[in-house]
C-alpha cells in the first residue's frame, strides 16, 4: 500500500508545478504590465495569462488518445521537459512575443500533467484510498502556490523586482519532477494490461500493493478492457453445496450456480433470489431514501446511493462464516500462478504460433495459464445444474478477516468471478457462454428473520450458514461471443487485445454507459470553471488591491502591491489544512457529499463579496470583508469543487476509452478556463467586482442542483465496478424515458 502512496505523491509533483506557475504569473503580471505598458491594453494582459491555457487546451486535444497508445508515464516525462524548457525561455523573454511563446510551452506541460496525473493515480491507487490519493494533486498544487507567492512577495520588496526571474525559477523544481518521472514512476498497470504486457503489470501491482498475490486484481484489469454489453443486477443466496440442493429431487434443475473453492472437494452453490436486496430494490424503484421521489433525479444517483446505504464498509467480508470450511485444505497444496512466468518455468509455450520476440509485448498471448484447462474442465456443466460459477482453483472467496487480500478480492469489498450458463437454442441444441460477475455481500445476513430472503420454493435458509450477495453480471472481456465461435469450451481463454482494436475506438463512445459518464464528466467540468475559480485565482492580487486591502498593511510600510501578494500567500497557506481535511473525508463522506456541503458555502461567500462591493462601507471594513470572503471561497473550493471533478472524470470511464474521454472532459475544462480568465479583466472594467461575483454565485447555485440530480457517489468502489454501474444506470435512465 505504501508503494501506491509514494507513487501518487511523486506524480502529484506535476500539479505542484502548475500551482507554482499560477501563483507566479498572478504576481509577475503586475510588473509585466508596467514594463510593456499594458495598463491600457487589458486584452494583451489577459492573453499573457491565458496563453498557458491555450497551450493546455491544444495539447489536451491529443493527449488522451496518445496516452492510450504510448502510456501514461511517457506523457508525464514530456510534461516535465516542457516545464523545464518554458522556464528557461521565460527567464530570457526579451519581448512580449517571446514571453507568449514561453507561456504556450508552459501550457503544454500544464495540460499534460493536469489531464494525466489524476488518471495515473486512479489507475494505480487501491479503491479504499483512491479519493485520498487523488486529492494530493490539489494539495501539492496549493502548496506550490504558497511557496511561489512567498517567493514573489519577497521579490516585490526589492527595489527593482525582476519578473523574469520570478517566472524562470520554474525550471528548478521541474528538473526534480523530471528525475521522478524517469527513475521512480512505473507505468500504469491498467495500461500495461491493455497492451498485453501481463508480466510487467504484475510486477508493478506487486510493488504498488506490497504483496505477492495480485491475481484477482490482474483478472479485474483484464475484465476492465471490455466496453459495452448488457449488464444486469442479480441476487444470490450462497451456502454449502449440499444444503441448497433439493434433497427431494437431486437431479432437478433449480437454477443453481456452483462455486468452486480453492481446493478440490470444497464447493458451494448460489441460488438466485427475487429482488429483496437494497441494490435490487434501488434498480427497480429508486433509493429507499426520500430523494427517490425527487423529479429529474438520475436513476444512477439512487443506484449508487443504495450501494453505500446498505452495503458493508469496504473492509467487510463476503461469506464470513465459511472460514472454517477451509481448515481441512491441504496445507502444502501447490499454488498455481496466473501469469506467463509459471508457464515458462513449466516449459510450456505461452505465446501464440505467430509470436516473435519478447512474449511480454506480444498481444496474441492467451490470458490464462495452464490452470485454465483444468478450470474449464470443471466448468463443463453437469446435467443436474443449469449453470456454474467458477473461479481459479487457487483463489479463495474468504480468507479470515482479510477479504480484500484474497486472490480474487478486487477491493472495496468486491470479488470477481465467472459464470458458465447454458440454454437451449432454436435448433434444439444447448448453447453456452461465460458471464462476468462482480459479487458483494449485502448489508444483512440472509438468515436474519427480520430481513429474510426466501429461496425458490419458499424454503428458509438455516442460521448464519448462508450469505445474501448482490451481483453485477455482464459480458466478460475474457471470453466474448466471437471467441466462443472460434474456440469452443476447452481451449485457453484469450486476452481481449487479440480481438480488440489496438486503441480506443470512437464508436465505443456511443455505448450507453460511456455516454452517461460523459454527460456527468463534461457537466461537472463546465460548472467548475464557470464558478470562477481560475479567474479569481489568477487575479487575486488585483482583486484584493482593488478592494483596498493595502489599507490593512499600510501602517507597516508595505506597498499595496506587496500587501496583496502577502495576503494571497496567507490565503494559499490556509488552503492546505482545508485540503488535508478533504483528503480525509474523500473516502469517508464521499465525493458527492463533499460537493453538496461545500458548494452552498461558496455561494454565501460570493454573495458576501457582492454585498461588500455594493454597500458603501469604510475602507477598512470593505477590505476586511473582501479578504475574509476570498479566503473562505478558496478554502471551501479546494475541499470540494477543486479536486472532485478531476477525480470523478478519472474514475467513471472504461479503461479502453479512458484517455479519449478524459481528453474530451479536459478540453471542456481548458476551454472554460480560457473564457473565464480572458474575460475577467474586461468584466472587471465593465461590471466591476460585484457583477462578476454575482454571476459566479448563480453558476454555483446551478452546480449544486446538477450535483444533486446527476452526480453519483463513487467512493471505495473499483473502477471497473463503477463502469458497470454506469451501464446499469444508463439502462435505467432509458427505461425511465420510455
Amino acid at each position: 500500500m505504501s508503494g501506491a502512496v509514494l507513487v501518487a505523491i511523486a506524480a502529484a509533483v506535476g500539479n505542484l508545478l502548475q500551482g507554482w506557475d499560477n501563483a507566479t504569473i498572478a504576481g509577475a503580471v503586475l510588473y509585466i504590465k508596467k514594463e510593456f505598458q499594458l495598463d491600457s491594453q487589458p486584452t494583451m494582459e489577459g492573453l499573457i495569462v491565458a496563453m498557458s491555457l491555450i497551450g493546455a487546451t491544444a495539447i489536451t486535444t491529443c493527449s488522451g488518445p496518445i496516452s492510450d497508445s504510448l502510456g501514461r508515464r511517457p506523457m508525464m516525462i514530456i510534461s516535465s521537459v516542457l516545464y523545464f524548457i518554458s522556464g528557461l525561455v521565460m527567464l530570457w523573454s526579451p519581448n512580449v512575443y517571446i514571453l507568449l511563446l514561453a507561456r504556450l510551452l508552459d501550457g503544454f506541460g500544464i495540460g499534460l500533467s493536469v489531464t494525466l496525473v489524476p488518471v495515473y493515480i486512479s489507475e494505480t491507487a487501491p479503491p479504499e484510498i483512491r479519493g485520498l490519493l487523488n486529492t494530493l494533486p490539489q494539495f501539492t498544487g496549493s502548496g506550490g502556490m504558497f511557496f511561489s507567492y512567498c517567493m514573489v512577495f519577497g521579490m516585490s520588496l526589492m527595489d527593482s523586482p525582476n519578473w523574469r526571474l520570478m517566472l524562470g525559477v520554474l525550471s528548478i523544481p521541474s528538473l526534480f519532477y523530471l528525475a521522478l518521472t524517469v527513475f521512480f514512476l512505473p507505468e500504469s498497470p491498467r495500461w500495461l494490461v491493455s497492451k498485453g504486457r501481463m508480466a510487467e503489470a504484475k510486477k508493478v501491482l506487486q510493488r504498488l500493493r506490497g504483496r505477492e498475490d495480485v491475481s484477482g486484481e490482474m483478472a479485474l484489469l483484464v475484465e476492465g478492457l471490455g466496453v459495452g454489453g448488457e449488464t444486469s443486477l442479480e441476487e444470490y443466496i450462497i451456502g454449502p453445496g449440499n444444503d441448497l440442493t433439493d434433497e427431494q429431487d437431486p437431479d432437478a434443475d433449480n437454477g443453481e450456480i456452483k462455486l468452486y473453492g480453492p481446493e478440490a472437494g470444497l464447493s458451494w452453490v448460489a441460488r438466485p433470489v427475487t429482488g429483496q436486496s437494497a441494490l435490487g430494490i434501488a434498480s427497480r424503484h429508486g433509493s429507499m431514501l426520500s430523494q427517490s421521489n425527487v423529479p429529474l433525479m438520475d436513476p444512477l444517483v439512487t443506484l449508487f446511493g443504495s450501494v453505500h446505504e446498505k452495503f458493508p464498509e469496504s473492509g467487510s467480508m463476503i461469506f464470513p462464516n465459511f472460514g472454517s470450511m477451509f481448515s481441512v485444505a491441504e496445507p502444502h497444496a501447490k499454488e498455481e500462478q496466473w501469469d506467463e512466468e509459471s508457464l515458462q518455468r513449466d516449459g510450456e509455450d505461452y505465446t501464440s504460433d505467430n509470436a516473435g520476440g519478447d512474449s511480454d509485448d506480444n498481444l496474441q498471448t492467451p490470458l490464462m495459464s495452464r490452470q485454465t484447462t483444468s478450470m474449464e474442465k470443471d466448468m463443463v456443466p453437469p446435467a443436474s445444474h443449469g449453470s456454474i460459477l467458477s473461479m481459479r482453483r487457487n483463489s479463495s472467496l474468504v480468507q479470515g478477516n482479510a477479504m480484500d487480500n484474497t486472490s480474487m478480492g478486487i477491493g472495496g469489498g468486491w470479488q470477481l468471478a465467472w459464470k458458465w450458463s447454458e440454454r437451449e437454442g432454436q435448433d434444439g441444441k444447448k448453447e453456452g457462454g461465460f458471464k462476468r460477475i462482480y459479487l458483494h455481500q449485502e448489508g444483512v445476513a440472509a438468515s436474519r428473520r427480520g430481513s429474510i430472503v426466501s429461496l425458490p420454493g419458499g424454503e428458509i435458509p438455516d442460521e448464519s450458514e448462508f450469505i445474501q450477495a448482490a451481483a453485477l453480471v455482464s459480458q466478460p472481456a475474457l471470453y466474448s461471443k466471437e471467441l466462443m465461435e472460434q474456440h469452443p469450451v476447452g481451449p485457453a481463454m484469450v486476452h481481449p487485445s487479440e480481438t480488440a482494436a489496438s486503441g480506443p475506438r470512437w464508436r465505443d463512445l456511443l455505448e450507453p454507459g460511456v455516454k452517461h459518464a460523459l454527460v456527468v464528466g463534461i457537466g461537472i467540468q463546465i460548472l467548475q470553471q464557470f464558478s470562477g475559480i481560475n479567474g479569481v485565482l489568477y487575479y487575486t492580487p488585483q482583486i484584493l488591491e482593488q478592494a483596498g486591502v493595502g489599507v490593512l498593511l499600510s501602517n507597516l510600510g508595505i506597498s499595496s502591491t506587496s500587501s496583496s501578494l502577502l495576503i494571497s500567500a496567507v490565503t494559499t497557506l490556509l488552503m492546505l489544512p482545508c485540503i488535508a481535511v478533504a483528503m480525509r473525508l474523500m473516502d469517508i463522506s464521499g465525493r458527492r457529499s463533499l460537493l453538496l456541503t461545500t458548494i452552498p458555502i461558496l455561494i454565501v461567500s460570493l454573495i458576501v463579496l457582492v454585498l461588500g462591493n455594493v454597500i458603501h462601507m469604510g475602507s477598512v471594513v470593505h477590505a476586511v470583508i473582501s479578504t475574509v470572503s476570498v479566503i473562505i471561497y478558496f478554502c471551501t473550493f479546494v475541499m470540494g469543487f477543486g479536486p472532485i471533478p478531476n477525480i470523478l472524470c478519472a474514475e467513471i470511464f472504461p479503461t479502453r476509452v479512458r484517455g479519449l474521454c478524459i481528453a474530451i472532459c479536459a478540453l471542456v475544462f481548458w476551454t472554460g478556463d480560457i473564457i473565464v480568465t480572458y474575460s475577467l479583466p474586461v468584466m472587471l472594467n465593465s461590471i466591476g467586482l460585484a457583477g462578476v461575483f454575482g454571476i459566479y454565485a448563480i453558476v454555483c447555485l446551478i452546480s449544486w442542483v446538477f450535483v444533486f440530480l446527476k452526480v453519483p457517489e463513487t467512493k471505495g468502489m473499483p473502477l471497473e465496478v463503477i463502469q458497470e454501474f454506469f451501464a446499469v444506470g444508463a439502462q435505467q435512465a432509458a427505461a425511465k424515458k420510455d
